[in-house]
C-alpha cells in the first residue's frame, strides 16, 4: 500500500523576510552618504541662489528706475539656480541617473508640462518682455481693452491697474503684450476737444473768436501749443465748432480743465447772443400743404413737377377711399 506524500508548505519563512529587510537597510546605509551629499549640494545651490538674487536685485535697482523689474530679474535668477541645483543634487544622490538620462526624462516631461502650463509660461514671458522694454511704468495711466486706470505694478504674471472709480483690475501680461494698449501719460501733453453747435443764422467767425477767447483764459489750458477752434461740421440743425485745447495728461487735471472750458465757452457764446440750438426735425406732408407755399408747377421739396399739379387740401379734411366722398374731420 502506497502512502501519499504530505503537501509542501506555502508560507514565507521569517528568515526570508528578515533577509529582505536587512538588504534594504544595508542598501539605504550604503546610499546614505550619497543622499547626504546630494542634500548638501542642494543647500549650497540654495545659498548661492539667494545671494545671486539679492545681488541681481541691487544691481538692477541701481541701473533701472523700475523696482518691479529688479525684483523680477532677481526672482528669475533664483529660480534658474535652484533648478540647476536640483539637477546636480539628483545626479550626485543617484549616480545611475546620468545627465543624459535626466535630460531625456525632463525632455519628455517638459512637453507635457509645457502644454499643461502654456498660459502661465506665456504670461511669464510677456511679463519679462514688458519689464525689459518698459512700454509703460507703474504710475502711468493706460487703457487696456475696456479698462482705463493707473498702473499699480507690473508683475511677471500680470499687470495691476487701479481704475478711476477705485477698482483693481488684474490683466494677464499676455493680453497686455499682444493687444493694443493706450498709454495716456506717455507724453507731457494731452489734447482734448469738444464739439459745440451754433445756429445757421449766426456768424461763424464771430463765434469762433468768442470761443477761443474764452478758452485762452482758462486755468490749466496750455498756451503752447495754443488752443484753436475749427468749423468742423454742417449738421442738420447746427454748424458745429470743434474746440481743441492742450493740458497735462493726468486724469484729474484733464477732467477739471474740461469742466471749466465747457462752462466758459457756453456762457461766453450765450452772453454774445450766439444761438446754441437744440436738434430739430421738420416733417412735410406734401399733399396737405397750403396754397400759399409756392408755385406748385415747379418741383419743390419732393413735390412732383408738372403743369397740372394736384390742388392743395385743407389739413382738417380727409378723402374717404372707395366712395368718392370728402368729409370734415374735426376731431
Amino acid at each position: 500500500m502506497n502512502e501519499t506524500a504530505p503537501p509542501a508548505a506555502t508560507g514565507v519563512h521569517p528568515s526570508e523576510i528578515w533577509a529582505t529587510v536587512n538588504g534594504m537597510v544595508n542598501d539605504f546605509l550604503a546610499m546614505l552618504p550619497l543622499l547626504v551629499a546630494g542634500v548638501v549640494v542642494f543647500l549650497i545651490f540654495w545659498a548661492l541662489a539667494s545671494g545671486v538674487r539679492r545681488g541681481v536685485e541691487n544691481v538692477a535697482k541701481r541701473r533701472s528706475e523700475f523696482p518691479s523689474a529688479a525684483t523680477a530679474f532677481g526672482r528669475l535668477a533664483y529660480i534658474a539656480l535652484m533648478l540647476l541645483g536640483l539637477l546636480v543634487a539628483v545626479t550626485v544622490a543617484f549616480p545611475s541617473m546620468t545627465p543624459a538620462k535626466l535630460f531625456s526624462v525632463l525632455g519628455i516631461g517638459g512637453v507635457a508640462i509645457g502644454f499643461a502650463f502654456k498660459d502661465i509660461f506665456q504670461n511669464l514671458l510677456a511679463g519679462i518682455l514688458l519689464l525689459i522694454r518698459h512700454p509703460f511704468r507703474a504710475g502711468d495711466e493706460i487703457t487696456s481693452g475696456s479698462f482705463t486706470g493707473t498702473v499699480e505694478s507690473i508683475e511677471t504674471r500680470a499687470t495691476y491697474i487701479r481704475t478711476y472709480d477705485g477698482q483693481r483690475i488684474i490683466v494677464p501680461n499676455s493680453v497686455i503684450y499682444t493687444e493694443p494698449v493706450t498709454v495716456i501719460t506717455a507724453y507731457d501733453l494731452l489734447r482734448s476737444q469738444y464739439d459745440i453747435g451754433i445756429g445757421y443764422g449766426d456768424d461763424v467767425t464771430k463765434a469762433k473768436a468768442i470761443a477761443l477767447d474764452a478758452v485762452r483764459g482758462i486755468d490749466g489750458v496750455l498756451a503752447d501749443p495754443a488752443p484753436d477752434v475749427l468749423l468742423w461740421d454742417l449738421a442738420g440743425s447746427s454748424k458745429n465748432l470743434r474746440v481743441r485745447w492742450w493740458t497735462r495728461p493726468k486724469r484729474s487735471g484733464v477732467v477739471q480743465v474740461r469742466d471749466r472750458v465747457l462752462q466758459a465757452v457756453a456762457e461766453a457764446l450765450a452772453d454774445a447772443g450766439i444761438d446754441l440750438p437744440f436738434p430739430t426735425q421738420q416733417i412735410l406732408i406734401h399733399d396737405q400743404t397750403e396754397a400759399s407755399d409756392g408755385d406748385r408747377t415747379r418741383q419743390r421739396e419732393g413735390w412732383p413737377a408738372g403743369d397740372h399739379p394736384p390742388a392743395p387740401r385743407p389739413l382738417n379734411r380727409i378723402e374717404l377711399v372707395g366712395n368718392g366722398k370728402d368729409e370734415d374731420n374735426n376731431a
